[in-house]
This record gives C-alpha cells, structure tokens and sequence, in this order.
C-alpha cells in the first residue's frame, strides 16, 4: 500500500508540473495512454562528505536515468512552490550528463546517462521523508512514461552537546596582537621623511633670511658685498641697447649701498650732484671721484634721456666701479694702519 501511495502521489505531482509548464510541439503529441514505471530508488547526496548530515548541510536530492534515446522530452516537477515540509529548495533543478553512449555502425540513435538533481537543505533537528520524483518521459516516437522514483530519508542532527561539563562563556574581547617590526616600517620610515623635511623647511627658511637680512649683510665686509654684486654684470651681452637700461642701473645702485655702507651717508636716497658733493670731504682720490661721477652722470642719461652709450664706456663701467671699491677699501686699510702705529 506505501508504494502505491508513492506512485499515486508522484503521478499527480508529475501531471500537476507537466500541465502547469510550457508546452513544447513534442510534448503536445504526447500519447494519452501514459503508462507508470518505478524507475528505482532516487538518491540523496550531501555536498560535504560525513557521517551524519548536520542543520543546514546542502544536498542534492535528485534521479538517475540510463540510456535515454536522443530527441527525449522529459517535464520535471515543480518543486520551488511546494516540497516536503522542513525541508528547503535552494537550487532547481540541474540536468547533467553522465555518459554518451555513440554506434558507430547502423542507424542505432545515440543513447545518454543522465542525472538530475536539486538542492535541498534543513534548518531544524529531525528526520524527513521527502517527496516522491515523478517525471514524464515522453520518447522521439510520442510515447510516454511516468518514471517514479522511490523518495529517500532525510535525517538532520544537531551538534551534541554534554550538559554535564558545558559551562556558558561569555563573549570574548577582540584579540590584540603585538606589533611585529615589518608593520612599524611604513611608520619609522614615515617619521623618518617628514623629520628630513622638516630639517629641510628650516634650513631653506633659516638661508632666506640670511640672505635677505640687512643686519646680516652688513656682518660681512662692504666691499666684498658689492665685489661679489659687480661680478654678476660682467659680460658683454649686457651692453645690448635693450639691456643698457638694467646694466647701469645695477652698477650704480651696487656703489650707492657701497657708499652708504662705507661712508656712513644715504647715499640710496641722494641724487648724483649730493652724492658727489658729500664724497668730496672722504678719502677717496679727486681723480677716481670725477671718473666715478661721470659714470653715474652717464648712467642717469641712459635710464632717464634713452641715451645710447658706446661699446668702449660700456666696457669701461664695470672696471671703474671695481676699480673705486677697490681702492677706497685699501684706503680705509691704510688709514687704520696708519692710527695704529701712531698709538
């Protein structure tokens, strides 16, 4: 009586599926006359190999089928909307095949082996019978079979666990592993590179406010300042009528900080006749003076009249200015000199 509930029940979810299902031509000409066959026992495999099949393993529960004919239309049961109670569907179904069997002789058509399966699982403790597969097997020639294969048991266990030594835990603190020296590489050298920069940042800082501190250049001697300015304006490419402007600008304003530094007057501030005027009572040479004065004198004709000067007072300007530092320097050297023997 159990089997025949089996075929009765897998019968009518087979004809259930195969009515529910789209209807291919060849199904359509399906014969009426559709006989019952057991097809033997279906099969239950677990994904993870065990023992025992544990709360919410994954399983595939499926058929075996050999040598089906080629051009074999075969309605499978729906299984997504209804199924064994406690038991899950997560995968429909999947067709693969086993083996091909080809004749090489003859019009013999070529025969498969083929497996067809579902993915079931179980969130709850106990033991499922699950359903009957049913299928409908209709042939190239329009002949059909309902295949029943015979369901299998399904038992899930639950983890033991000994009541008498379990004792409740509570929840663990996060981990904390001690820092290994290839993690703190990235760090130390990071510290590394901005000390550098910062090194770096201060020593540019520190240069530019030396360079450009007034109470700094005086520290250094006024005519090895304006030796080192004069040397920048050697060259004859800075004689060109377009540059001439810029030549005799710099030249004189390089002796105008000399003047003021050594002489102790603003000169910066002075025009040519009151620095002329004023130098006329130091030490330096009348003659050196009058050559000095008619280069300022040219200079301001050159930056305010457009005045054109020639190659040769071009290339006199800078020798004459090297020339006045020079000798006012090796005058003022004398001049000490000349009080500490005196003492």
């Amino acid at each position: 009586m159990k089997i025949y509930r089996y075929i009765l029940t897998a019968l009518s979810a087979a004809l259930l599926a195969f009515a529910s299902s789209a209807q291919s031509p060849a199904l359509q000409q399906a014969d009426s006359s559709s006989r019952v066959i057991s097809a033997g026992k279906a099969f239950l495999r677990p994904l993870q190999q065990r023992d025992s099949v544990l709360i919410a393993d994954q399983l595939v529960y499926g058929f075996v089928l050999e040598g089906v004919e080629e051009g074999t239309r075969i309605a499978l049961p729906d299984f997504s909307k209804e199924f064994t109670p406690g038991v899950e569907v997560i995968s429909p179904w999947k067709i693969d095949t086993l083996k091909t069997v080809r004749k090489r002789r003859g019009t013999a058509p070529v025969k498969y082996n083929i497996e067809g399966g579902i993915l079931v699982t179980s969130f709850d403790e106990g033991v499922y019978d699950l359903a009957p597969i049913a299928l409908l097997k209709v042939s190239p020639d329009g002949a059909s079979d309902t295949l029943v294969f015979e369901p299998e048991r399904l038992e899930v266990w639950t983890m033991p666990v000994d009541t008498a030594t379990f004792v409740p835990h509570d929840i663990k603190a996060q981990i904390s592993y001690p820092l290994t020296f290839k993690e703190l590489i990235p760090y130390i050298l990071g510290v590394m590179l901005l000390a550098i920069l910062i090194i770096a940042i201060c020593y540019l800082v520190r240069f530019y406010r030396r360079r450009h501190d007034p109470e700094h250049a005086r520290r250094e001697p006024a005519h090895i300042i304006a030796l080192r300015k004069l040397d920048q304006y050697r060259g004859d490419k800075m004689w060109e009528a377009s540059k001439q402007k810029a030549f005799y600008s710099g030249i004189t304003d390089v002796l105008r900080e000399y003047i003021s530094a050594r002489y102790e007057f603003g000169a910066m501030e002075m025009t040519t006749a009151e620095i002329f005027s004023r130098m006329k009572s130091t030490d330096a040479p009348a003659d050196l003076l009058a050559q000095v004065q008619e280069l300022f004198e040219r200079a301001d004709f050159v930056k305010f009249a457009k005045f054109v000067a020639s190659e040769q007072d071009n290339a006199s300007a800078l020798p004459l200015a090297v020339r006045f530092v020079t000798e006012t320097y090796q005058a003022e050297i004398e001049a000490e000199s000349k009080e500490e023997t005196e003492k």
